[in-house]
């Protein structure tokens, strides 16, 4: 082999490298998953799912137009570097300092600020780093004179869903991955993909199955043309059968519950049989570029005409004026019915909960009412120009279900908004008080963003993007996900679809 030449990497280069192409990737999805999100809203038959495909869809146009987050968490970066044996820096920071720093660029910019959700000392007092620093690096030496770069932004949602077993090498992963899916639930906001790494060690196969998800989707060329190892028949038959379980988009039944597969492997011990699963979102987001020497590397925007041009309807749903709103109107509200919001709501996510659960049970008063009122899951991007506030999607209302009964007991709150499901506890909490829970799609952020006229802090501004504010908001959409009897979408919708699909069993617990 003929050795390279040797190049040079100037640290600058490298920085603006990595800040440009987060915050590409903050506003432009990738446009093959545009074309296969695209292809699967053309195919879906669940009108739910179609709603849902429909605003991720909308607001990922809004968003490349606009050049705001896709969602409101704008994630943990990630980062894999293949640098090459013959490349020479011209530097003074190490390479880790200089992709944080890449990313502490990206992170504070002035004109598309992104949300720094990154916390310090996350077994204690878990503070934030207002940056977004550090990131996760990832870094190969390899042949050559090139350094290789891909970046992701991974959402806390889809990441808090990953999964790993040690299986015994005689079981089927097949089975494995249709027994696991369904426990994940929604808040890894499908449709999206699922990476998978099988073999080496634990570690390796979690890295493997994050690494899987930095491709491209290719399932239906896949289809196309048929498998030609044993990986593509898993890929395929994996694909088949998660589709099959009805699951669908952000969990309300559906034909589409991935777009693709993606699996890579390793050499793994006689004894062992790794596997590890991780979902990427709806908001996926990651760029690969490769620097030279010849400066930094400035991605090439997409085509808007890749994206549908598709708008909202607001006429079909039934206008809720915030103000006036009763528990016997609540009650009439049916399952899967769409609602469009009107008035003021509150805002509190995990944080918050778990300060106003301590006041609650010191019996100090909280720093709002929230009797009649309703509460959205959320911490938002902060505002740029004229915006009321920034990408302010839902986050995933589960880990709020220990605090659900109290919070509803003590508080007169009479309804909670977030995105994915309820567990049990939450949905009898939610029968006992007569509430409701109402489901926003998670990877809309911007165009829910769209529907909030004004926001200002009530409670907790040391808290941040987790403080208490209060919207004011015109037809924000949101679905009847846990009616006030306790039926919940979450389960009616998805065991509809795989009984509809007729490729699994449907099992009933």
């Amino acid at each position: 082999m003929t050795a390279s030449q040797p190049t040079t990497i100037a640290q600058d280069d490298f920085i603006t490298s990595i800040a440009d192409a987060l915050q590409y990737i903050s506003y432009y999805h990738p446009v093959d998953y545009i074309r296969n999100l695209s292809a699967a809203y053309e195919r879906e038959e669940s009108e739910a799912a179609r709603d849902a495909m429909a605003q991720i869809l909308i607001n990922s146009r809004l968003c490349a137009e606009g050049h705001r987050p896709i969602c409101q968490d704008t994630g943990i970066v990630t980062v894999f570097l293949k640098i090459g044996m013959d490349v020479r820096w011209d530097a003074t920071m190490g390479v880790e300092d200089m992709v944080n720093e890449g990313v502490r660029r990206a992170y504070n910019h002035a004109d598309n600020r992104l949300r720094a959700s990154v916390l310090a000392d996350p077994a204690g007092k878990r503070t934030n780093t207002k940056d977004n620093t550090p990131a996760v690096i990832n870094v190969s030496v390899v042949p050559g004179n090139t350094v290789d770069v891909i970046v992701a932004a991974k959402g806390g949602g889809s990441e808090a869903k990953s999964k790993f077993a040690m299986l015994n090498p005689s079981d089927s992963i097949v089975d494995w991955v249709l027994k696991t899916v369904p426990t994940m639930g929604a808040g890894w906001c499908p449709p999206g993909m699922l990476g998978i790494g099988i073999g080496g060690t634990a570690e390796k196969a979690m890295l493997l199955a994050k690494e899987a998800l930095m491709e491209p989707i290719d399932i239906t060329d896949l289809q196309a043309r048929g498998p030609s190892n044993r990986l593509e028949e898993l890929r395929l038959e994996i694909f088949e059968k998660v589709n099959a379980l009805g699951i669908g988009a952000q969990g309300l039944g559906g034909l589409t519950t991935v777009l693709d597969i993606k699996i890579k492997d390793y050499p793994t011990h006689a004894a062992n049989l790794p596997v590890a699963l991780i979902p990427n979102c709806a908001a996926t987001r990651h760029a690969h570029f490769v620097l030279d020497g010849s400066g930094p590397v400035s991605l090439e925007p997409p085509s808007l005409e890749d994206w549908p041009k598709l708008t909202y309807d607001a006429s079909k749903g039934r206008r809720v004026d915030l103000s006036t709103v009763t528990r016997d109107d609540v009650a009439s509200w049916k399952p899967g019915e769409v609602i469009l919001l009107n008035g003021k709501i509150l805002t509190g996510r995990d944080a918050a909960h778990k300060r106003m659960v301590g006041m609650l049970d010191r019996g100090e008063p909280l720093p709002v009412d929230f009797r009649g009122r309703f509460i959205y899951y959320v911490g938002p991007v902060d505002p740029v120009r004229d915006e009321a506030v920034g990408p302010a999607g839902p986050t995933t209302a589960t880990r709020m279900d220990k605090f659900t009964d109290q919070v509803l007991e003590q508080t007169g709150l009479l309804g909670m908004i977030g995105k994915a499901e309820r567990g049990p506890a939450a949905i009898e909490a939610i029968k006992k008080h007569r509430s409701v829970y109402l489901m926003a799609v998670g990877g809309a952020a911007y165009l829910v963003s769209k529907a909030i006229k004004s926001a200002k802090v009530v409670g907790f501004e040391d808290l941040g993007m987790e403080a208490i504010y209060e919207f004011d908001v015109r037809d924000m959409p949101v679905t009847v996900a846990v009616d006030s009897s306790g039926e919940s979408v979450h389960r009616t919708g998805p065991a509809k679809w795989q009984a509809r699909i007729g490729k699994i069993p449907v099992v009933v617990e």
